[in-house]
């Protein structure tokens, strides 16, 4: 099975030892994302939606970089700081998913990297 590495600018670079994403196969895993701007490399701030927004829009840039599109989703899981935003990340994420919508876990943690208050991460099947 071959395996390759996606990577885009129009995402954030990773911030440890690990790929924006990797393909294996028909199938692309993405890592991770914060609600960092790709521009500045800084944290959004402000409004949970604006954080999932932020969030969304660096998982659809690394999709595109790997030619596909969160449509080939097969699996969402989300992070969230606070579970009281649950209901606030299920609208923005009706924003960018539609039905038949992917598998889907959300997870209370404790913290995240850079004081995020969400992270998600997703699974597409391209085949």
């Amino acid at each position: 099975m071959s395996r390759s590495v996606i990577s885009t600018a129009d995402a954030p670079k990773a911030i440890g030892p690990y790929s924006q994403a990797v393909r294996a196969g028909d199938t692309v895993y993405l890592s991770g994302q914060i609600p960092l701007d790709p521009a500045t490399g800084e944290l959004v701030t402000g409004p949970i939606e604006a954080q999932a927004r932020r969030v969304f829009e660096n998982l659809r840039a690394v999709a595109a970089a790997a030619d596909a599109t969160l449509d080939h989703a097969v699996r969402v899981t989300i992070y969230l700081t606070d579970l009281g935003h649950f209901a606030t990340v299920n609208a923005v994420m009706t924003e960018y998913f539609r039905e038949p919508y992917p598998a889907r876990v959300t997870i209370g943690v404790a913290s995240l990297p850079k004081g995020a208050a969400v992270e998600v991460d997703c699974v597409l099947v391209t085949g």
